[in-house]
């Protein structure tokens, strides 16, 4: 056995830290590629398809909001639900009356 160590090439190791920041270049490159990515496609998926905007009648104030894949209400905060199609037009009224 040799106890005096081998000479280490200085080209070697310039290659050597030349691959590690290579690959520590792509590395950060991919994980930045794969989060824009999670970003872009799930943000469209979690938004209900809904019209720019809806009219209420004159004085109602919206106190609740619910969706389904045809329709969508509105309670409004005079005890009425209103029940609109998914191109904003008004289908139905309905008044709540409260139990006694």
């Amino acid at each position: 056995m040799d106890p005096d160590p081998q000479p280490v090439d200085a080209a070697l190791v310039k290659y050597l830290r030349l691959l590690v920041t290579v690959l520590t270049v792509t590395m950060i490159a991919g994980f930045i590629v794969i989060v824009i990515l999670f970003v872009t496609k799930f943000s469209a998926a979690f938004g209900p398809e809904l019209p720019d905007q809806v009219t209420l009648p004159d004085g109602t104030q919206a106190q609740a909001f619910t969706r389904t894949a045809d329709w969508f209400a509105i309670v409004t905060g005079d005890d009425r639900i209103l029940i609109y199609g998914l191109d904003g037009a008004l289908l139905q009224e309905i008044n709540v009356v409260a139990g006694e």
